[in-house]
């Protein structure tokens, strides 16, 4: 699935161990949002990840979910572009 992980995080250290937890998962394509294929089982792992740091109380973190559809039609204004598929190499 595509899946585009928004986030808004009060504490700077915990907005610095969201971003670089997002990174083992998907792309940075703003400062607080990124682009990520998974599957479900990847997804759900990265949630709870993700809920064991936040405060829900204060933090915001949004979860949109693409279908194929609709990732073909993502229009890009200025620097970017939209990864096809994560690069897997199989040794």
């Amino acid at each position: 699935m595509f899946v585009v992980i928004s986030y808004d995080i009060v504490d700077d250290k915990k907005r610095l161990q969201i971003a670089k937890l997002m990174k083992n998962y998907g792309e940075r394509v703003q400062k607080s949002v990124f682009e990520c294929r998974l599957d479900d089982r990847r997804f759900l792992k990265l949630k709870l990840e993700i809920e064991k740091i936040i405060d829900w109380e204060e933090d915001s973190v949004r979860f949109y979910t693409l279908c194929a559809g609709c990732v073909k039609n993502i229009n890009i204004s200025g620097i970017g572009f939209v990864r096809e598929e994560d690069d897997i190499v199989v040794v």
